[in-house]
């Protein structure tokens, strides 16, 4: 079975961004079409899209848009300009480490090539955005095909907020991994968390699967524990938005939740992610910075008010400690303890 993504969560077209408008999903099917960089970089905020993959990708070609677009004659300026924009990027959402390393990678394109015409280094921009956007896809599918390995026929899968083609630029890290075992013609079945407040689970997960025809359940979040303690649950496979270089993992929050219950209940807890998503130079989780999200996700769905209006806590991610993981699959196999050593090893 070779598999084809129904849809595009991003791709640059005709010197366009065009995007999934992820929060119109599952209701509607709506593609947006952004032709300047401040358009895209309110698009990473507003979450039109996201997973750390999939804004890696966005910031990059964000970051070629800008360059294309510029009206700038003289190289300094122009150079100037293209710093200010990365700058922009960098402060669309502070905790998923591949937005910063697609920044640093464009930002080092224009350092080595800086002596090239405006027109040479646009063009060398935007050829580097589509490379990044191919290369993603290339290692997601080598993270399912890692990740597969894990998972035993007829097994049932936890997974929590979306770690899938919509996460990415295609195919997706815990749910490639998934998609690689059903492709490999194992009976995979999936339980979905709703993932509140912005219920990512619920929205996009649900919808990925079933248009896979990947059998799939959908729990609220506070059910977790239930379904794991009456042996429901073979496995938990999330993504990540940071790997610190000890091994501790930045998540959508409630993950933390599903890594106690998964040791607890000696269930394998598994961490996909790309290489880009581990911070070498971030010693511990205690050191990653937590996303606060607007109060109105978690008092309002949709626009619907399903609170009273009182104060809000509203932390976009946990972290989980590396204890409580099994394992950490990459694009360059699956990464076991002890991470400060394994996790080393990849960065030598």
């Amino acid at each position: 079975m070779v598999y084809k993504m129904s849809f595009k969560t991003i791709e640059w077209k005709n010197n366009k961004v065009i995007m999934l408008d992820q929060r119109k999903l599952p209701a509607e099917e709506i593609y947006n079409e952004y032709s300047g960089y401040p358009e895209v970089a309110d698009a990473i905020k507003k979450m039109v899209i996201r997973g750390a993959p999939a804004i890696g990708v966005a910031a990059a070609m964000g970051i070629a848009i800008g360059a294309i677009n510029s009206d700038k004659t003289e190289k300094k300026t122009f150079l100037e300009e293209m710093d200010n924009i990365c700058e922009i990027f960098a402060n669309t959402r502070p905790t998923a480490v591949n937005l910063f390393w697609a920044i640093k990678r464009m930002r080092k394109l224009i350092q080595i090539n800086s002596e090239k015409s405006i027109l040479e280094l646009s063009d060398l921009l935007k050829n580097e955005a589509i490379k990044i956007c191919d290369e993603d896809l290339m290692i997601c599918r080598e993270i399912g095909r890692y990740g597969s390995e894990l998972l035993n026929n007829d097994s049932v899968v936890l997974t929590h907020c979306n770690a899938g083609g919509l996460a990415t630029a295609g195919y997706g890290t815990a749910l490639g991994v998934i998609r690689a075992a059903h492709e490999e013609g194992k009976n995979i079945s999936v339980i979905s968390s709703e993932t509140r407040p912005f219920l990512q689970g619920a929205r996009l997960t649900s919808w990925e699967l079933k248009q896979d025809n990947i059998p799939v359940t959908l729990i609220t979040d506070n059910m977790a524990g239930h379904v794991i303690s009456n042996n429901m649950v073979d496995a938990i496979i999330v993504g990540a938005d940071r790997i610190a270089s000890n091994g501790d993992v930045a998540n959508k929050i409630g993950t933390y939740t599903l890594s106690v219950l998964a040791k607890y209940h000696k269930i394998p807890f598994y961490v996909a992610a790309p290489v880009s998503t581990i911070d070498f130079d971030c010693e511990s989780g205690d050191k990653i910075p937590i996303e606060q999200r607007d109060k109105s996700e978690v008092t309002h769905i949709g626009h619907i008010r399903v609170a009273a209006d009182v104060e809000v806590y509203n932390p976009a991610f946990d972290i989980t400690p590396s204890e409580n993981i099994t394992c950490i699959i990459t694009e360059m196999g699956v990464i076991t303890p002890p991470y400060i050593k394994t996790l080393r090893n990849i960065s030598e």
